[in-house]
């Protein structure tokens, strides 16, 4: 059994849709230590959740880690590093950043108490309960 992360990204600038229509995409550009971290304990197979940041506010779908980390190519100084995501599918509903700061499941997840990290581990039971509150 793997890990479980989450990603946010704007959606004016890479949304679900667009990783969708992709199939497949370079997650790069990440320039927090901390985030750096999570992107090189990323293991192929491990499920990500899809969070739209700027606007919508929600997770909106899963993704897959496709490739463990390598050299990010953006970084000229060659300090970071990067993964490839594949979508899983969309979620049925949408997840709101409101909804899971309300859910008391979710008052440690890592994204609500990081909440400037772009990328953040989830607990199995984190993972379970915003499957659910997607299912409706």
């Amino acid at each position: 059994m793997g890990s479980y992360w989450l990603v946010k990204s704007e959606p004016a600038k890479y949304a679900f849709a667009d990783l969708q229509r992709d199939g497949r995409t370079v997650w790069d550009g990440v320039r927090n230590n901390a985030a750096a971290l999570h992107l090189k304990a990323m293991k192929v197979g491990d499920e990500v959740l899809y969070y739209h940041s700027q606007e919508g506010l929600a997770v909106v779908g899963i993704a897959k880690v496709a490739k463990e980390a390598f050299p990010d190519q953006t970084d000229p100084a060659g300090r970071f590093v990067a993964v490839e995501l594949t979508p899983v599918r969309a979620l049925k509903r949408p997840v709101t950043l409101q909804e899971m700061k309300a859910t008391p499941a979710l008052s440690a997840l890592e994204m609500i108490r990081q909440g400037r990290l772009s990328v953040s581990p989830v607990r199995p039971e984190e993972w379970k309960t915003i499957l659910k509150l997607a299912e409706g």
